[in-house]
């Protein structure tokens, strides 16, 4: 039976946690996040991180123990993102791969985002997937629109196959600037993808259910978190990230594809086991 991998991102860089109390920021509410949502079905977690002040950060000794602890916490697939906030300068996030995940996020190109613009240019992706595979960290190319599809075939016809071989997209919708969180968009934007290419799918807030109800239809996987969505239902705000695990991996299981656990998903994405 085929299987759907399901990713968590439990914080981003855009929530504020004064606004959100129980958006998971320190280190021990993020491990505590992790073991939850593992437990719900959950095989990846997209990692953003915080400061003591609950902003982004990208600072290398927290990306480090973050990976470490989640590493000692969890079975999880540890992906760190490498877009970071939209402050962040290209060469921290660069730096983002001295922390060693087993994978990482690869934005295919520049989307507006919202009023601020996440800044992806051909110069800065290159030189990011070209550490990817000096580091052998598994990129996940993050797609915001259908332009991204075509930098993602100049990537890999100019610099071959990614660490672990194996190419995963993530198609991230619903994002004002990007492309639209509907049906026919994922079906454009899949049918553009290179041969061989697996995807999972993102819709940002209210594209939320629309956009899984068509990645599971369409036999593409899954992103849910309170990074991608802040409200369970309308007027229902969620209360933590592992009851958006939970409706994934429940919605999974009814159309008989039940989640990936983290050895099958580290097999499926060409990550290596964890050593012994």
């Amino acid at each position: 039976m085929a299987s759907t991998l399901i990713t968590v991102a439990p914080t981003g860089a855009e929530a504020d946690k004064a606004a959100v109390p129980v958006l998971p920021v320190t280190l021990d509410e993020l491990v505590g996040t992790a073991k939850e949502c593992e437990a719900a079905g959950a095989a990846v977690i997209h990692v953003h991180i915080r400061d003591e002040a609950a902003r982004p950060t990208l600072d290398r000794g927290r990306l480090t123990a973050t990976v470490a602890a989640l590493r000692e916490g969890t079975d999880l697939i540890v992906q760190l993102s490498t877009g970071g906030a939209v402050t962040d300068s290209f060469a921290d996030r660069l730096a983002v791969l001295d922390a060693a995940p087993d994978a990482c996020s690869l934005t295919c190109g520049t989307v507006n985002f919202g009023d601020d613009v996440f800044s992806n240019p051909w110069g800065f992706i290159k030189e990011l997937y070209q550490l990817t595979q000096e580091h052998q960290v598994v990129p996940e190319f993050e797609l915001f629109d259908l332009g991204h599809v075509a930098t993602l075939h100049r990537l890999l016809g100019e610099f071959g196959p990614p660490a672990g071989g194996h190419v995963h997209c993530d198609l991230v919708m619903g994002v004002p600037g990007g492309m639209p969180g509907d049906v026919p968009t994922l079906a454009a934007a899949v049918a553009a993808l290179p041969d061989g290419a697996t995807w999972s799918a993102t819709g940002i807030g209210r594209t939320t259910l629309p956009v899984l109800f068509g990645a599971l239809g369409a036999g593409g996987h899954l992103r849910v978190g309170m990074e991608d969505t802040l409200s369970f239902a309308r007027g229902r705000p969620v209360t933590r990230n592992a009851e958006l695990v939970e409706r994934a991996a429940e919605l999974a299981r009814f159309a008989q594809r039940p989640p990936m656990r983290p050895a099958e998903a580290r097999a499926f994405l060409g990550i290596p086991g964890r050593p012994a």
